[in-house]
């Protein structure tokens, strides 16, 4: 068995993990001390994950300051929010905010790429893993990775970013969503529309690919979601059109099908002594409000800055500034985990009275400023204690 030592391993090389090592990278006085592990990018290849990301105007930016925002994005200067069958609607607009967009669009694909070639630029110390890996509580941490050689990693400190389902606060929202890029013949230039349904959430997305693409994400009951992903491509464009609307005008397939269950999984961010849990390894979320990844690069944000006096003394004890980075993180957390969790079920409720009354909500926010940008500013940013 072959033995190497860091002061800090990441585990999982998504872009919670990219973003981490990177901006750690920053702080750091000796980045080779970071290990980050997990898959490379497939280079060239065509595209694996279908996935297009909306990512807000905070998380952008933290993105750019390490070099991991990619050529091709899509922005978003309004989002259009309404209820299938029912009146009120609400505008919500980057004017209001007083920044350049709310928020941008890109492909998964794009986005790690980017990030993996930011990380290649530096000191860290990248180690490819076929699988995901899972560190093991001690002092030092220990992480044994699956080669032939039986490596053992110690770090002083082991951050888990993907790779691990959290355990705690579980819910199956009964729901899948169907995905695809569709072509709009007549499209509106930056704005967004989420649309709520008795089925779950319909989101069209501006797409980075062209002015006349969107992504769709289409949350649907398991059964109907199977129907649509599996009928004829003429019947699918009908029954798009027919839950959205003319305002896009003709909408066509513009690429293939995708599904995916929707769940949400909520766990602590202290997995065990001197492992804590990032992004997706502390929380799955429901898609509505494209919240899942800008909360995960919010827990990046927060631990690098917490991290940072510590990776000055490795060898002290990281115990007080994980502590500081959990009670930063908590408030933030799960009132944003609340606020999806809440959306993605409250419209499905089977009530015309409830949806009456969400309707009135979706207008009152409309017209009052105030909750409005309240309301945005979470978007954007998250909550600030």
């Amino acid at each position: 068995m072959s033995n190497a030592e860091f002061d800090l391993a990441i585990c999982g090389a998504g872009p919670t993990g990219c973003a981490l090592a990177l901006l750690l990278a920053q702080y750091s006085a000796n980045p080779k001390r970071i290990a980050l592990i997990g898959r490379r990018p497939a280079g060239n290849q065509p595209a694996s994950d279908p996935r297009a990301i909306a990512l807000n105007h905070g998380s952008r930016q933290l993105l750019q300051s390490v070099g991991g925002w990619p050529d091709h994005s899509a922005p978003i200067q309004t989002v259009h929010v309404s209820q299938r069958g029912y009146l009120g609607r609400t505008l919500i607009e980057a004017q209001d905010m007083r920044v350049p967009s709310l928020g941008a669009v890109v492909s998964y694909d794009a986005l790690i790429q980017q990030l993996h070639q930011a990380v290649a630029q530096t000191p860290i110390h990248f180690i490819q893993s076929p699988t995901s890996v899972t560190p093991r509580a001690a002092n030092p941490v220990h992480i044994e990775l699956p080669d032939e050689h039986a490596t053992l990693l110690t770090a002083q400190l082991a951050i888990q970013s993907d790779g691990h389902q959290p355990s705690g606060l579980t819910r199956d929202y009964q729901q899948h969503a169907v995905l695809a890029t569709i072509h709009a013949s007549r499209p509106i230039s930056g704005r967004a529309y989420e649309r709520f349904t008795r089925t779950g959430p319909f989101a069209l997305l501006p797409h980075p690919q062209s002015a006349h693409h969107y992504a769709l994400v289409w949350c649907l009951d398991p059964l109907q979601a199977e129907h649509h992903h599996n009928q004829p491509e003429a019947d699918f464009e009908r029954a798009i059109e027919k839950v959205f609307g003319p305002w896009l005008g003709r909408l066509e397939l513009a690429s293939q099908r995708f599904i995916f269950p929707l769940s949400l999984h909520a766990g602590a961010h202290a997995v065990a002594d001197r492992i804590i849990a990032i992004g997706n390894a502390a929380q799955t979320m429901h898609p509505v409000a494209g919240q899942g990844l800008n909360l995960g690069l919010r827990d990046v944000a927060q631990l690098a800055h917490s991290l940072r006096p510590w990776l000055a003394q490795p060898t002290e004890d990281p115990s007080p500034m994980l502590d500081h980075f959990i009670r930063q993180r908590q408030p933030d957390r799960w009132l944003t985990i609340g606020i999806t969790d809440t959306l993605a079920r409250v419209f499905t409720v089977q009530s015309s009275l409830v949806h009456h009354a969400l309707g009135l909500g979706l207008l009152g926010l409309d017209v009052l400023s105030g909750p409005r940008r309240g309301f945005t500013r979470h978007l954007l940013q998250g909550f600030r204690s």
